[in-house]
């Protein structure tokens, strides 16, 4: 029966895809203020401004389950790289890495300077970083981590051994007061020079008391390649032990030593997940990028610079030609290079697609929007897993890999009304053509809009239209509460 009323906006004759993975139906969709307040035929109904969705596709804005935006809701509010791929919320304070809090007169050591090397970009306080964003608001909404490295920098003159049980009680508070603030959940980047030291037991006595939060931790793992396994069973173990659920980061099988390997690791989450919480997310792409260190090199068939400190010239280079360009070993080039970051080539094609289509894989952009030079994913990740993966390679269905960008994430992060289509959910949508959506950033040109994203809404205002941004900046500082 259609409805009959009036609303803020009614987007009409939509191929709605609602995030739960069910078949799209086409119909209406009406929003008043933030929320969405009708979904069906409303052709009796009127809007004071009205969309025709024919032909397009109406799904859940998306929500990139893996960012390092911290800084950048506030440095670049508009969010362009996210906001014209559909994407609504971002999960911030990744890798053990989080803008807060942190209090230090210096540049931060790799990879917290990801985020800024300017040290006046850190906030002292959680609840000081969230209200800076209630302050001046970002267009997308925000899902705020704290990170490990982060609270060991703070609580310790020395990172390249593991904490005291002083240190550790230090920790725990920091971390209790974050959570307390709004915080979503807790992350690790055990892999990272800042946390390499710490033993499981840190992370564990750290993460002692947390689940009462009734909140995540996610895991960088120590080891991506040939110790994959063993890194596997330490993040199991970590979450067994804080009775807690545990999100593995960027599931991935660096090296060729271990191409293939993800047959294997995927069972042994299938194990786990058999008496615990445990999932993984992933982005599309065979390669990774991160701090310029030389030990991946061995891992890497290639490598590219996405930026320096002394040498900015050379973002977007292959290493190996600014080897040549300044008479150097690589390895000599590598020290001349840093601070800097690099693109590495070190995933095989068949481990990408067994680890995206596996069914608790949620979708993570994992980009470093500081970059000169950036890795694609930032502006391509999730129009590439709809074009490409979905509707070219056939992968998945197209409602599947929206369920994976949307209610997946929202579940995982306890994000209440968000990720799906329903009545009463906040009005985060995305408006995009399944027949030209795809990924258009490029490794040689990597901030090139995607195309086939018609228009995008955060809590109920347009915040991408016409392949612009609208000037609306009406994202939250989603705080969890427990």
């Amino acid at each position: 029966m259609a409805q009959s009323a009036h609303h803020d906006l009614i987007i009409r004759n939509a191929r709605i895809i609602d995030g739960s993975g069910t078949a799209s139906v086409s119909g209406d969709l009406a929003v008043d203020g933030d929320r969405i307040t009708a979904v069906g035929d409303l052709s009796q109904a009127k809007g004071a401004s009205e969309i025709d969705a024919s032909g397009k596709v109406l799904a859940p804005g998306f929500i990139d389950s893996h960012t390092h935006d911290d800084h950048a809701l506030l440095a670049t509010p508009d969010m362009s790289c996210k906001i014209s791929q559909g994407v609504t919320t971002v999960v911030t304070g990744n890798c053990g890495v989080s803008i807060a809090p942190l209090t230090i007169d210096r540049r931060p050591p790799s990879p917290i300077d990801l985020l800024s090397g300017n040290p006046k970009d850190f906030h002292p306080s959680f609840g000081a970083y969230l209200d800076a964003l209630d302050k001046d608001p970002a267009a997308v909404n925000a899902v705020c981590q704290v990170g490990h490295s982060t609270l060991r920098l703070s609580a310790m003159e020395r990172l390249d051994r593991t904490a005291t049980q002083d240190e550790v009680a230090a920790m725990r508070k920091s971390l209790g007061e974050c959570m307390e603030a709004g915080a979503a959940g807790f992350s690790t980047g055990l892999f990272y020079p800042p946390a390499r030291e710490a033993t499981t037991e840190e992370v564990i006595e750290i993460l002692e008391g947390f689940s009462e939060f009734d909140a995540i931790h996610t895991t960088h793992m120590r080891d991506e390649a040939d110790h994959i396994a063993d890194s596997i069973a330490e993040t199991a173990r970590i979450g067994r032990d804080a009775a807690i659920p545990v999100l593995i980061s960027h599931h991935k099988c660096v090296g060729r030593n271990n191409h293939g390997r993800s047959a294997e690791t995927l069972a042994a989450i299938d194990q786990a997940r058999k008496t615990q919480a445990i999932a993984l997310d992933a982005y599309p792409y065979i390669a990774g990028s991160t701090m310029l260190d030389a030990g991946r090199l061995m891992t890497a068939s290639k490598v590219l610079v996405t930026w320096s400190v002394p040498h900015p010239k050379y973002s977007g280079w292959d290493l190996e030609d600014v080897a040549k360009d300044m008479a150097l070993s690589v390895d000599e080039t590598i020290e001349s290079l840093l601070p800097a970051g690099g693109i590495f080539f070190s995933m095989d094609e068949d481990d990408v697609r067994r680890i995206l289509a596996y069914p608790h894989t949620l979708i993570g952009s994992d980009g470093i929007p500081g970059d000169e030079h950036p890795h694609p994913r930032l502006w391509g990740t999730f129009p590439r897993v709809l074009g490409h993966y979905a509707r070219d390679e056939g992968l998945f269905t197209l409602e599947t890999a929206v369920r994976k960008m949307t209610s997946m994430t929202a579940e995982q992060f306890k994000l209440k009304d968000r990720g799906v289509i329903r009545p009463g959910a906040f009005a985060d949508l995305v408006i995009f053509d399944a027949e030209e959506i795809e990924d258009s950033a490029s490794f040689e040109h990597p901030t090139t809009p995607a195309k086939g994203i018609d228009s995008v809404f955060v809590n109920g205002r347009k915040v991408w239209s016409d392949g612009a941004f609208t000037g609306a900046r009406p994202g939250r500082a989603l705080r969890h509460r427990h």
